[in-house]
C-alpha cells in the first residue's frame, strides 16, 4: 500500500528520490575525495540499521566519512545534519568495522570526516568529531 500526501504525491516516490539523491551525492563525494588523495576502501558499510557512507584511507589514517548534501540554503548546510546522535551511530559502526577487519582500535589511527555538499560546492571537514 502506497501512502499519499494531500497533493496526491506518493511518499514512496519521495523516499526513492532521496535514496537516489543520496547515492549520487556519495558517488560525487568519492570522486572528490580521490582527487584529494583519499583511497576509497568501502562504501555504505552497514552494521545493524546504521551505516557509514564512505570508509577511506588517507596516509596511515583510516577515515570514516559521512556525506550530507543540501540543494538549498533554506534547509541549512549538510554538515549541520550530523548531530551528536548521528556521530554516536557512526562511531559504533566504525568500532564494528575495526573488529571485523581485525584492526586494533588502540593502534589504528582513525578519524571522522564530513563531506558537506551545499548547492554543488564541496566542503571537507577533517576530524569533524
Amino acid at each position: 500500500m502506497e501512502l499519499y500526501d494531500l497533493t496526491g504525491e506518493s511518499f514512496m516516490g519521495d523516499k526513492r528520490q532521496n535514496y537516489e539523491k543520496g547515492h549520487r551525492s556519495e558517488a560525487a563525494a568519492r570522486k572528490y575525495l580521490e582527487g584529494q588523495g583519499y583511497e576509497i576502501l568501502d562504501s555504505n558499510y552497514r552494521f545493524h540499521r546504521n551505516e557509514v557512507d564512505i570508509i577511506a584511507r588517507e596516509g596511515d589514517c583510516l577515515v570514516f566519512l559521512e556525506v550530507k548534501a543540501r540543494t538549498s540554503p533554506l534547509l541549512g548546510f549538510g554538515f549541520q545534519a550530523v548531530d551528536w546522535g548521528k556521530q554516536q551511530r557512526i562511531r559504533r559502526v566504525a568500532e564494528e568495522y575495526l573488529l571485523r577487519n581485525h584492526l586494533d582500535p588502540w593502534k589504528t589511527p582513525c578519524r571522522f570526516d564530513i563531506v558537506s555538499i551545499d548547492g554543488g560546492d564541496f566542503c571537507l571537514f577533517k576530524n569533524a568529531f
